[in-house]
């Protein structure tokens, strides 16, 4: 299986070796970011630094002309990537002899947030999410449609991976995260990620509910959570709670607003790049999820894009639903962790792969290879040797 590995900019540029240490992998790809979220990332490998703090979402190229007099616009990156420091980086892992790909996160952007709280997710108490834009707001869908042709499309790049592509809810590591206390499961997740802006509201009218009172059914419904009381059963038990009717009313403006936001955005990237380009998205084969693997109707997305990336560090049954609707040329890329710091394990990764490969992956993910110690990349290059 063809494997690529996770990269970010600033692990390559000022880093001469970072290209044939990456290829030494025996990966064939790289998939780099060229539009990112804020991150502070350990950088064990460069001889110039340990830590890079990306402190805003940020294009990590200079944006281009059709951000001109836009009120939403990309911000390009500060002192972490300087100038062109995704096409630098590019040029470097080209000349080592591997394809490259961009890697352009899309809704999760906490600048956004704080500079246009309007274009926030609200949930049901009235709370704003900052770092999960609205995708049902026209201006946001224009911003991301374009943000996602530009980032993916970047000179040399065979292909793009696009990330948080759907709906973002509570679900967010955000400064020191003190959302733990109360385990909210699938159900709960769902429902607090209820967006209740002007766009949704109107969006659930459209689907014959009064936004007041959906409101007002979920705070219900949560209180149970709050508790130490409710009852998990994904989503069965929020079509329980909300009652089977409204459940059903919220997905169907949630999931057209999620599928169509892709379709265009898909279209667009197709639009501006070479033949061939590959479009793949970082997906997760349950619908109503949240997150950077938006949650996907299996059969829609493989109808519009070239195939996704699943994540499968904590076992290879997403891949499944995937599977049954692919087609020949389908690309199925299963994501592995393999840094052990952050829950990985690539000594496991020839077995990894092969039980990926037993349920239909045709590609491999390699989550990170500048985020990983040298004993992690020493059990990558011998998984990979092992395939």
């Amino acid at each position: 299986m063809k494997a690529s590995a996770f990269v970010y900019p600033w692990d390559v540029d000022g880093d001469p070796e970072a290209p044939a240490r990456i290829a030494a992998l025996g990966v064939e790809q790289v998939t780099l970011a060229s539009a990112y979220h804020s991150t502070r990332a350990l950088t064990p490998h460069h001889p110039r630094h340990r830590i890079v703090t990306a402190e805003y979402a940020a294009v990590l190229y200079p944006p281009g002309n059709r951000w001109a007099g836009r009120g939403l616009r990309p911000y390009p990156a500060g002192r972490w990537a300087p100038g062109d420091a995704y096409g630098e980086a590019a040029g470097a892992l080209a000349a080592a002899g591997l394809e490259v790909h961009t890697w352009v996160v899309l809704a999760h952007n906490s600048r956004m947030g704080a500079e246009h709280p309007d274009t926030s997710v609200v949930n049901a108490y009235g709370d704003r999410y900052p770092w999960a834009p609205c995708i049902a707001q026209p201006a946001t869908r224009a911003y991301l449609v374009d943000l996602a042709a530009e980032a993916a499309v970047r000179p040399g790049a065979r292909g793009t991976e696009l990330e948080s592509l759907g709906w973002y809810g509570l679900q967010h590591l955000h400064a020191h995260d003190k959302t733990a206390g109360v385990g909210l499961g699938d159900a709960g997740q769902y429902l607090m990620a209820l967006c209740f802006c002007p766009a949704c509201r109107t969006g659930y009218g459209e689907q014959g509910l009064d936004a007041d009172e959906l409101a007002a059914a979920v705070r219900d419904a949560l209180e149970p959570l709050w508790r130490g009381t409710a009852d998990d059963g994904g989503w069965p038990t929020v079509g329980k709670v909300l009652g089977e009717d409204r459940a059903a009313a919220t997905r169907a403006w949630r999931d057209t607003t999620a599928r169509s936001l892709q379709e265009q955005a898909v279209a667009a990237v197709r639009a501006a790049a070479p033949d061939g380009f590959q479009v793949l998205l970082h997906a997760d084969p349950v619908p109503y999820h949240c997150g950077a693997n938006a949650g996907v109707d299996p059969a829609h997305i493989l109808s519009v894009a070239d195939g996704v990336v699943v994540p499968c560090t904590a076992g290879p049954a997403l891949l499944a639903p995937f599977a049954e609707r692919a087609r020949a040329g389908t690309v199925l890329a299963a994501n592995l962790t393999v840094v052990s710091g952050m829950g990985g394990s690539p000594g496991t990764l020839a077995a990894d792969a092969a039980r990926a490969r037993a349920l239909g992956a045709t590609e491999l993910r390699l989550y990170h290879a500048g985020l990983a110690s040298d004993g992690d990349l020493a059990s990558v290059r011998a998984g990979l040797g092992a395939r």
